[in-house]
C-alpha cells in the first residue's frame, strides 16, 4: 500500500520546519512504520554525503538527519534537488546527487519544468517503499512571484496528497497573521490540504492566546492543533546558517573555540557536536576582535574559497589568524578552510579563482573540473602536539571539495609539514596549524572525550527528544490522526 504523505509548512523560514518533520519521522519510526524524509528542493550549503545509487552523492544536511531520525539509510531521493550558493545571483544546481552544470548555468524560473520529472520520480519511489513520507517545505507557500514555478510546496503537496500543518514562529510576533495571511493566500484546492496550524517557539502562558486560536479557527475552519514552547539548545544542528549569533556563556566553560563566518562557510552541522558540549564556549568571528582570548580557530568549509579568503583579508582576519598560530595558538582548517592555509589556490579551469594562501601550511591547492564527494575513513598517524587528540585516531567522514592539495615542495617535505593523513590532513611543524579534507570529525565520541573530557549529546537521545516533546505539546492523538487513512 502506497504511503501515507505528512508534509509540514511553515509561514517563514526558520520557523521550525525541519525539527518538526525530525521529531515526526522519529515518532512514526518509534510506531514501527516504516518512514522516509522527503524535500524536493533545498538551498543550503550544508551538505552530507549519501548512496546515489552506484556512486555517492550529496543531499541537504536537514534530510540526512531526518532519515537517521526515522532509523533509515539516507538516500538522494530524499532530497533530488540541492542548490548549493556560490554568491547573491548564483547557485550551484545539484540533481539526484550530482552537480549540473547546465542546470547551474540556466535561468533559475526555468529550471522548475525540467527538474519536476526527477522530483516526482523520487517521491513515487519513497511512496512505494513506506508506510509513512514526512514532507518538509521550503520557506512559506505562499509566495505569490514563486507559485507560478514552484516545486516545493503545494505543488509538492497536490501531488503527494499530504495532509499538510502549517507552523508559525510566534516568537517573532504576529503569529495569527503570519498563519491567516498564508492560508489566505492560498488557492482553494490547497488550503484543503491544510489540516492544523502550529504555534512554534512559544513563551508564557498558553491560556493567554485566547481567543486567538478560536478566532482563527472561525475565520479558517483550521484549528491550532499545536503550541509548543521554544526549546533551546535541543542539539540539532540548523538547516542553514550558523547556530546563532550571539555566543553563550556559561559556568564550566573551559575552552573557547571561534570559527570563522565568512559569506559562504558551509557544512557548519558538523560543529553541533562541539555546541552541545558544555566544556565549550563557541564563538563566531566576524572581526578580529572575535579571535581574542579564542584557544581555537577554526577555518570552516566554504563553498567558495577564494571569495571568503577576500573577504577574510578585508576584515583584517588574515592576520589575527596569523598572529594567533605565531603565538603558539591552535588552528584547525577543514576543506576550503585548509585550502585557504595554504601557499597558494591555482584555478586553471576557472572553477573558484586563483589566489595567494596565508601560508600557514606548506600546500598548494589546485582545483578540478570535477568535485570530489565521498564517504572516508581514514587513520591518523601517531604524533605529539596541540592536535594529539587525533593522534591514531580512526576517523570516519566525509568529502566534498573541487581540486587536489599537495606539499608546495614534495621533495623537503620535513622542513615544515606532517601529513597526517595521506592526502588529507596535514600539520605544520610546530603542530598548532592543521588542516584538513575530512568533514565530522567532532562527530566522533573519541574526540570529544579526548579533547574536552565531557560528553555531547548523541544524535539519538537529541531525536527522541525532539518526538517527545512535539507530541507532548500537541493535541490528543495529533500524530496518529495525521496518517489514519480514514480520518
Amino acid at each position: 500500500m502506497a504511503a501515507v504523505c505528512v508534509m509540514v509548512l511553515g509561514t517563514t523560514s526558520g520557523a521550525g520546519k525541519s525539527w518538526i518533520a525530525t521529531a515526526l519521522c522519529r515518532y512514526y519510526a518509534n510506531q514501527g512504520l516504516k518512514v522516509a524524509p522527503f524535500k524536493a528542493q533545498n538551498m543550503s550549503n550544508n551538505a552530507r554525503v549519501v548512496d546515489a545509487g552506484g556512486f555517492e552523492g550529496e543531499i541537504g544536511s536537514a534530510q540526512y538527519f531526518q532519515a537517521l531520525a526515522a532509523g533509515v539509510e539516507p538516500t538522494v531521493q530524499m532530497n533530488p534537488v540541492l542548490l548549493k550558493p556560490e554568491a547573491d545571483t548564483r547557485s550551484q544546481v545539484v540533481l539526484m546527487g550530482r552537480v549540473d552544470v547546465e542546470l547551474s548555468k540556466t535561468p533559475w524560473r526555468e529550471r522548475s519544468e525540467m527538474v519536476w520529472p526527477c522530483i516526482q520520480s523520487a517521491l513515487d519511489l519513497l511512496i512505494a517503499a513506506n508506510d509513512v513520507v514526512v514532507i518538509e517545505g521550503a520557506g512559506s507557500p505562499a509566495e505569490i512571484n514563486l507559485m507560478t514555478s514552484d516545486i516545493v510546496n503545494m505543488r509538492v503537496a497536490r501531488y503527494a496528497k499530504a495532509r499538510c500543518l502549517l507552523v508559525t514562529d510566534i516568537d517573532r510576533g504576529g503569529a495569527f497573521a503570519h498563519l491567516y495571511g498564508t492560508w489566505a493566500l492560498l488557492g482553494q484546492q490547497d488550503r484543503k490540504l491544510i489540516v492544523g496550524f502550529v504555534l512554534n517557539k512559544f513563551r508564557g502562558d498558553a491560556s493567554l492566546l485566547s481567543p486567538g486560536p478560536e478566532m482563527l479557527q472561525s475565520m479558517t475552519g483550521i484549528p491550532v492543533v499545536a503550541t509548543v514552547p521554544m526549546l533551546r539548545a535541543h542539539g540539532l544542528p540548523e538547516e542553514d546558517g550558523v547556530f546563532d549569533d550571539a555566543s553563550s556563556h556559561y559556568s564550566g566553560q573551559t575552552i573557547k573555540i571561534a570559527i570563522i563566518a565568512y559569506p559562504r562557510m558551509s557544512n557548519l552541522d558538523e560543529f553541533q557536536p562541539l555546541k552541545n558540549c558544555a566544556q565549550i564556549q563557541l564563538t563566531w568571528a566576524r572581526t578580529p576582535q572575535d579571535l581574542a582570548d579564542a584557544d581555537w580557530i577554526i577555518l570552516p568549509g566554504s563553498k567558495h574559497t577564494s571569495s571568503d579568503l577576500d573577504w577574510l583579508r578585508a576584515q583584517g582576519l588574515d592576520r589575527a589568524v596569523c598572529d594567533h598560530a605565531a603565538s603558539g595558538g591552535q588552528v584547525l582548517g577543514i576543506c576550503g578552510g585548509l585550502q585557504m592555509l595554504g601557499t597558494s589556490l591555482i584555478d586553471p579551469y576557472g572553477i573558484d579563482g586563483a589566489r595567494a594562501g596565508l601560508n600557514l601550511l606548506g600546500l598548494d591547492t589546485r582545483f578540478a573540473k570535477d568535485k570530489t564527494v565521498r564517504k572516508t575513513q581514514a587513520r591518523f598517524i601517531n604524533f605529539q602536539g596541540p592536535w594529539s587528540l587525533f593522534s591514531g585516531l580512526t576517523a570516519s567522514g566525509y568529502e566534498i571539495h573541487h581540486g587536489e592539495t599537495l606539499a608546495s615542495d614534495p621533495s623537503n617535505l620535513s622542513s615544515g609539514l606532517v601529513e597526517l593523513i595521506p592526502d588529507i590532513a596535514w600539520t605544520n611543524m610546530k603542530g598548532n596549524v592543521m588542516g584538513i579534507y575530512l568533514h565530522g570529525l567532532f562527530e566522533d565520541e573519541q574526540v570529544i572525550h579526548a579533547g574536552f573530557e565531557g560528553f555531547s549529546s548523541t544524535l539519538d537521545a537529541v531525536f527522541e527528544k525532539l518526538s517527545t516533546h512535539l507530541e507532548t505539546h500537541s493535541v490528543a492523538g495529533l500524530m496518529n490522526r495525521l496518517i489514519n487513512r480514514s480520518s
